[in-house]
């Protein structure tokens, strides 16, 4: 295996999914490839691909990792694409809302937070299409869910709401997903105070005592750690998700089932 990434969370995830399976991840980022002396991403997946089986790869440039794939005939995973899309975070997240609640049809899905620069609901949202759900978004102004998404679920016969807060979408919830605000999207700290999404105990006091609620982590503040002694607090299941649904995808991919 060759992974191409720069974040913790998501090495350690690959490394323990890879090594699961009887395999050995080796780390590649940018800092240590040829890349700072000017050989193209295009050469590099070529070069990389010699020397393993399947690869792993995250750029900061959306589409870049589907361009790469081009270039390459070694099965090449998505592993996040900048603000575009995270389609094996997808997978977990609707298998998680599965073995949370049991079935992905006839629920409500609030995503809140920063939905404009966050792949992860990018890609949730396309892949619940597939299922009979309506969708909810919660954020400011400026960090609502791109036209482009909206259009898509539109397109696929899925109802959209939006919401300027919590408190409208929560009785209905019953998937409430998370995700992190950060401070440089906004043109001052007060902005930031003003239009952050806290979920807090008070939160879900009117919130279904079946729902969940989900976050891609890593989480700074948006979700209080109260939350965390709540059942219905999902986020690290989910997270432990991520390595079932990569192993089952790795296997898959690479012939093993």
């Amino acid at each position: 295996f060759k992974l191409f990434n720069t974040t913790l969370k998501a090495v350690v995830s690959t490394q323990s999914t890879g090594q699961r399976l009887g395999g050995t991840v080796i780390q590649l980022s940018p800092s240590e490839s040829s890349l700072l002396k000017g050989e193209s991403v295009e050469d590099t997946v070529r070069n990389i691909q010699g020397y393993c089986d399947i690869m792993v790869m995250r750029h900061p440039e959306p589409g870049k990792v589907k361009h790469s794939a081009r270039y390459v005939t070694k099965p090449l995973i998505n592993g996040g694409d900048g603000v575009g899309e995270h389609p094996t975070q997808a997978l977990l997240d609707v298998f998680t809302i599965r073995e949370e609640i049991g079935t992905v049809n006839g629920i409500t899905v609030t995503m809140v937070g920063d939905l404009k620069h966050g792949r992860t609901v990018h890609s949730l949202a396309r892949l619940l299409t597939l299922y009979n759900v309506k969708l909810q978004y919660v954020s400011p102004p400026e960090l609502r869910m791109p036209e482009e998404i909206t259009k898509y679920v539109a397109e696929k016969g899925i109802k959209q709401d939006v919401f300027s807060d919590l408190h409208g979408a929560m009785p209905t919830t019953d998937v409430l997903y998370v995700t992190r605000i950060q401070k440089e999207r906004f043109p001052s700290p007060e902005a930031y105070e003003k239009d952050s999404y806290l979920i807090t105990p008070e939160t879900l006091i009117k919130a279904k005592s079946g729902m969940i609620v989900m976050h891609p982590l890593p989480r700074v503040n948006e979700i209080c750690v109260e939350i965390d002694a709540d059942p219905r607090a999902a986020y690290f299941r989910q997270a432990e998700n991520g390595v079932y649904i990569r192993m089952a995808l790795l296997a898959m991919l690479l012939g093993k089932c």
